[in-house]
This record gives C-alpha cells, sequence and structure tokens, in this order.
C-alpha cells in the first residue's frame, strides 16, 4: 500500500495578509466605536430602529473580529496538542455570534410589538443625525475593506458584505426619522427596527447553519462530493474509490481522505501525483491523506469495501 499526505495548506498568500488585516482592524475598530454611540443615541432618542441597527452594527463588528482573528491564528504554527492550529477558533466563535444574533433578533421582535401596541414619542432629529452620521461610517468601512483583496480572500469578502448589509439598517432608521419628522408617525420606528431585525435574523441563522455544519464535518458548500468521486474514477489507474471524506477545517480550508483501489503493476506514486493535481486544480482541495489499495488485496480486511 503507498501513502499520500498533501499539505499544501491556504494560509493566504502572505504579501496580501497583512493589507488585509489592517484593513479588517481599522474596518472592527471603526464600526465598534460607533456601535456604541448608536446605542448611547438609541436610548437617548428613544428610538429602537437605532437600537436595532446598533444591534445590526454588532453583528458587523462580530463578523470583522472573527475574520481578523481567522487571519491573525490562522497563521500560528500547529502544536502536538492543536494539530490543525487555532483554525478552528474561528468557526467556535462564529457558532457563538450566530446564537446572540438570534436572541438579539427575538428580542427587537419583541420590543417592536411592544412598541406597535403602544407607540412612545421619539426624538427625530436626533435619531436623523445619528442615522446618518452611522451610514457615512458604514460607507468609509466598506471603502477600507475595498482597499483589501475582497475578491480573493473569503473572509475579507464575507466581512464587506456584513458591512453592505448594515447599510439598509442605516437607511431604514433614516427613512423612519424623516417620517416621524415630517408626518409625526411613531409607528415607523418600531417597522424600521423590525425590518433590521429580520436582517439580523438571516445573518444570525445563516451564520449559525454554516457554523454547526462544518462543526459536524459536513461537505463543504460549493464542493459537489459526487463529481469529486467521478473525477477520481476517471483515472485510468483507479479502478474503486473507497471511504472518501470531505470536510472543512475552517471556512477557506477543506480537507479530504479517501482510499483508491488499483492493479498491482501500476505506478503508485504516479497515480498518487495525479489524484493531489486533479483534487487541486479542479476542486482547490490542497490538504488531502489518500491511501492506494491493490486489488488483489482483500479490502474487507481494512473496512474499505462499499
Amino acid at each position: 500500500m503507498a501513502h499520500s499526505h498533501g499539505h499544501g495548506e491556504s494560509h493566504g498568500h502572505h504579501h496580501h495578509g497583512t493589507n488585509n488585516k489592517r484593513a479588517l482592524k481599522w474596518a472592527f475598530f471603526l464600526i465598534a466605536a460607533y456601535m456604541l454611540v448608536e446605542i448611547a443615541g438609541g436610548i437617548t432618542t428613544n428610538s429602537l430602529a437605532l437600537l436595532s441597527d446598533a444591534g445590526h452594527m454588532l453583528s458587523d463588528a462580530a463578523a470583522l473580529g472573527l475574520s481578523y482573528l481567522a487571519l491573525t491564528y490562522g497563521q500560528k504554527s500547529s502544536s502536538q496538542s492543536k494539530t490543525y492550529g487555532y483554525r478552528r477558533f474561528e468557526i467556535l466563535a462564529a457558532f457563538i455570534n450566530g446564537i446572540a444574533l438570534l436572541a438579539i433578533a427575538l428580542y427587537i421582535f419583541w420590543e417592536s410589538y411592544q412598541r406597535i401596541l403602544n407607540p412612545p414619542s421619539v426624538i427625530s432629529k436626533g435619531m436623523l443625525i445619528i442615522s446618518i452620521i452611522g451610514l457615512m461610517v458604514n460607507i468609509v468601512a466598506a471603502y477600507i475593506l475595498m482597499k483589501g483583496d475582497k475578491d480573493e480572500n473569503l473572509n475579507v469578502k464575507s466581512a464587506f458584505l456584513h458591512v453592505l448589509g448594515d447599510m439598509l439598517g442605516s437607511v431604514g432608521a433614516i427613512a423612519a426619522a424623516l417620517v416621524i419628522m415630517f408626518f409625526n408617525w411613531n409607528l415607523a420606528d418600531p417597522i424600521a427596527s423590525i425590518i433590521v431585525a429580520i436582517l439580523v435574523l438571516i445573518s444570525g441563522w445563516r451564520v449559525t447553519k454554516e457554523s454547526v455544519h462544518i462543526l459536524m464535518e459536513g461537505t463543504p458548500q460549493n464542493v459537489n462530493f459526487k463529481e469529486i468521486k467521478q473525477a477520481l474514477l476517471s483515472i485510468p489507474e483507479v479502478k474503486q474509490v473507497h471511504d472518501l471524506h470531505v470536510w472543512s477545517i475552517s471556512s477557506d480550508f477543506p480537507a479530504l481522505s479517501c482510499h483508491l483501489v488499483a492493479d498491482a503493476e501500476d505506478h503508485q506514486q504516479t497515480l498518487l501525483k495525479k489524484a493531489n493535481q486533479l483534487l487541486m486544480e479542479q476542486f482547490h482541495i490542497e490538504h488531502t491523506t489518500i491511501q492506494i489499495d491493490l486489488s488483489d488485496t482483500d479490502c474487507t480486511m481494512n473496512h474499505t469495501c462499499e
């Protein structure tokens, strides 16, 4: 039997890593700082829409912070106790973040319901000023992230999309403030907060679902299990594929292990090279563990037959 261990792990291109980390760090501090301003402003103006937008900004800050930590900890060397390093920290933190977002969304829905039954007075002028500044902060944060490699790096792209989503919350709060200011219709505040709560709920559900999927060693969303098996079987030397497993260590680190059955006279090292090259070029999977079993070997001894 022959074994192959592909270790071309994608830690990100080092010449882009510094720019990505800098962009994420500054965007995080910007969003987190103004989130505190919105909380204070929401309490002062009695605006649930502002508090809801602050909740959405919390999801942005968490996403930015997680992305920054993922890039930082992803560069740490593995150890005997943590052979994959700290890559899973990103997923654990994302799971906690997702649960927190779901709780925030449910709380906003409850508060909105109470305010619809009994609409309180809102200081619309203060609400409008804070909302406009919030929108400008999001625009600046989006610009900072655009300076990074958002088209190449999954973490930066995810954070960029979070900030774009938060812009909608700011626009909703601005619209509600204008409606209250000109039409004195205080119901606009809880209605705007419900819209933001829906955005937070969607974000929370998506983050929680994806993190649980990775923690359960699920097949990566962008990987087709059947296509991988068929591609491996298309290699002339491969007779069968057994014990094929594809999972994710983190959101951008897929891994694969399998047994390939081949004839005894085939060149096993050449076959391993072909399989690894196919997996890297067609499916962008670089971390692989492949074992070659000979076709005349009783594979049931190793429980590798289907």
